[in-house]
């Protein structure tokens, strides 16, 4: 019989050999019962299932060295036994460990999202910000008219900045819209590598009075004594010689073009949104959609008189100004996945406590719910129109998004 530290050592390299494959497989239950379940499995199991494993392994390994099992090495096999218990419990334990530090929902847009470099981003007031470029000339988009040189102009010199804590993917889309909604394009293609230097390209519309006439109705320009202020959408009636037409206003001459400035505008626009063309009042031109059958008596009238018809009082623009005069914004959000607001109610949530906003309405199932009580549910990919002050809103976002 050997002595004892050098059985201590036999055991040591024993157990070594015997008890890989059970903290492999020790390892790999942790991991999957408790990502699965989200339970840990007990220690004992644990325990009896390497003990299982580490006799099968050792009873091989006693066919090629049959001493292994001699009684007179007791003490090799003791020491061998704790080396197998031992590590098969540590594999265990870092098993269960890593299947509780990674998510349990994954999905394709967060492991191909792509995000900007720190490099271009800005700190401005607190906030991040991110400057796009257009590095290129804008092109094309097959099957559309091109676009003017003054608008491929103003998008490759223009500046735009957009929040910088935001995916690739986004601020492609809120680039795009942006573009899309500023030149009246019919169609945008923006692609913006880490450093944001974006690619645009960008379409015209195929058609410019034609689009916005009704169908059945036919464009008709008249000159008149046009009312000061009126403008693009506004329903008219005409008093000609043999009676009245009812009209839409298509088009107005001798227009001026304002802006809508406001100081608490968000910190990513570029420049004030422009408001739709008015008419500065006097003898102009004023193009009208009509009905077929009034066209003829229309054009031969040899006296106009316009007549703007009153639309009411929107009682949803009262309220936006009422809000606004105290303070509070609206904004759209969207509900992330394992955000406070996925799988739960607005009640659970306490929305209104924890974060200061009003939730006005829910997008859920392809549903709209306005005005939502608390026991709406809402899920990941739902659409929520909130309301309160900037701050709030921001916060808000962070915790949903």
């Amino acid at each position: 019989m050997a002595s004892l530290p050098v059985e201590v050592v036999y055991g040591l390299y024993f157990g070594i050999l015997t008890g890989l494959v059970p903290a492999a497989v020790a390892w790999l239950f942790g991991f999957g019962f408790r990502y699965v379940t989200g339970v840990t499995i007990p220690g004992l199991a644990v325990v009896v299932f390497s003990v299982a494993i580490a006799g099968a392994s050792g009873g091989l390994m006693a066919l090629t060295d049959p001493t292994i099992t001699q009684s007179d090495n007791q003490v090799r096999l003791t020491v061998a036994l704790l080396v197998v218990l031992m590590g098969a419990l540590y594999a265990h334990n870092r098993g269960d460990a890593f299947a509780n530090e990674i998510p349990r929902k994954m999905s394709l847009r967060k492991l191909t999202e792509r995000s900007l470099s720190t490099d271009v981003v800005e700190l401005v007031g607190g906030r991040g910000q991110v400057r796009v470029t257009v590095t290129r000339e804008v092109e094309d988009i097959e099957g559309y008219p091109p676009v003017p040189v003054d608008v491929r102009t103003a998008i490759r010199d223009g500046e735009w900045t957009f929040p910088a804590d935001i995916p690739l993917v986004e601020l492609e889309s809120r680039f795009a819209d942006r573009l899309q909604t500023d030149f009246d394009l019919v169609a945008v293609e923006v692609e913006i590598d880490e450093q944001a230097r974006a690619t645009v390209a960008a379409a015209a519309p195929l058609g410019g009075l034609s689009k916005r006439l009704p169908a059945g109705k036919r464009a008709v320009s008249v000159e008149a004594l046009v009312p000061t202020g009126l403008a693009q959408g506004d329903d008219v009636v005409v008093v000609t010689d043999g009676g009245t037409v009812s009209a839409n206003v298509v088009g107005v001459g001798s227009v001026t073009e304002t802006t809508d400035k406001d100081d608490d505008a968000d910190e990513d626009a570029p420049k004030a949104a422009p408001r739709a063309p008015t008419a500065i009042g006097g003898d102009g031109r004023v193009t009208l959609a009509v009905d077929r059958t009034d066209v003829e008596s229309l054009l031969g009238s040899d006296s106009k008189q316009f007549v703007v018809k009153s639309r009411g009082v929107r009682r949803e623009f009262e309220l936006v100004s009422l809000l606004r005069r105290a303070g509070k914004r609206f904004s759209r959000f969207t509900v992330g996945e394992d955000g406070p607001l996925d799988g739960v109610t607005l009640r659970d949530a306490s929305v209104r406590d924890s974060y200061g906003v009003a939730i006005l309405a829910v997008r859920h199932g392809g549903t709209w719910t306005i005005a939502p009580r608390g026991d709406q549910e809402t899920a990941a990919g739902d659409t929520v129109y909130a309301v309160g002050s900037r701050t709030d809103l921001a916060a808000f976002e962070e915790a949903v998004k």
